[in-house]
């Protein structure tokens, strides 16, 4: 693959690694609020975090170069300041909840908040990027999955700390955590199989990618992105059973790697020649 054409697209790889980073850990930050008994230390530092990233997503919107001639996506200067300001309130929504998680009226209405506009920021890029829909439909579950992936890898990774200086918590919330990961990069697994076997993106024959110029890119983004974290997370969930935080902790350590390779990989091949990995 023309490696310039990825180079050219490095600032939306940010934007999605940088999105999916702060949507995610919010994401699993709600879910571990209101189905386990995860410590209000972990709750508040990862909302925290979770904030942290979305300003910078902020700062990478605003550097996004406008797309060129014989880009795969276009441009959409319209719903430019639709999704900063989505980005914006998301950021607010996050900082907000890690001060009132364990207010349940308030903290219930700011977690749903930041759910509806950090997956909203999602979805207007999708549409304006894609060109509005049918096509945003793949784009938008390509970048859900992923965001939900990057995000819900570093929340568990954080999460696993907590163990290390919270022995008696209970394993349910690392269980949880790591099963929905696990879930999360197994869908992911199913589209990597759906897009390729229907061309979607670029129109190729089935599985055309596996062989074609981008070959490279698409077995990396098989085998570290998706088998290898697979594997990565079945293995935290097996050692967080038997309460073995720190085997677990480094698995997810390794994980975060593995996933992070994928996004990259993922959104490179999107934005960088319009292939849906």
């Amino acid at each position: 693959m023309p490696t310039e054409q990825i180079a050219r697209s490095l600032a939306f790889i940010n934007w999605t690694v940088l999105v999916g980073l702060a949507v995610g850990t919010f994401a699993a930050v709600v879910v571990a609020r209101y189905r386990t008994e995860a410590t209000s230390g972990f709750l508040r530092f990862s909302s925290f975090a979770a904030g942290a990233f979305a300003v910078l997503a902020v700062l990478s919107d605003g550097a996004l170069p406008v797309p060129g001639v014989g880009a795969p996506i276009v441009a959409a200067p319209g719903l430019d300041g639709s999704r900063r300001a989505l980005l914006v309130a998301f950021a607010a929504c996050a900082f907000v909840y890690g001060i009132v998680v364990r207010r349940r009226r308030i903290g219930a209405i700011v977690a749903a908040l930041g759910l509806a506009t950090g997956f909203g920021a999602i979805a207007i890029g999708a549409y304006g990027w894609a060109g509005g829909f049918p096509a945003a439909g793949p784009l938008l579950v390509e970048l859900t999955a992923l965001a939900l992936a990057t995000g819900g890898v570093f929340a568990a990774m954080i999460l696993g700390h907590w163990y290390l200086v919270t022995p008696r918590l209970p394993n349910g919330p690392l269980l949880l955590v790591s099963r929905l990961l696990l879930l999360v990069v197994g869908v992911q697994l199913v589209l990597f199989v759906v897009w390729l076997s229907t061309g979607t993106g670029i129109g190729l024959r089935p599985f055309e990618a596996l062989v074609g110029p981008w070959a490279f890119f698409v077995w990396m983004r098989l085998l570290v992105g998706l088998l290898f974290p697979l594997a990565l997370s079945w293995a935290a969930i097996q050692t967080a059973r038997t309460r073995s935080m720190e085997s677990a902790t480094g698995l997810l350590y390794i994980d975060v790697g593995a996933i992070a390779v994928g996004t990259i990989l993922a959104a490179g091949l999107f934005f960088g020649v319009g292939l849906l990995v």
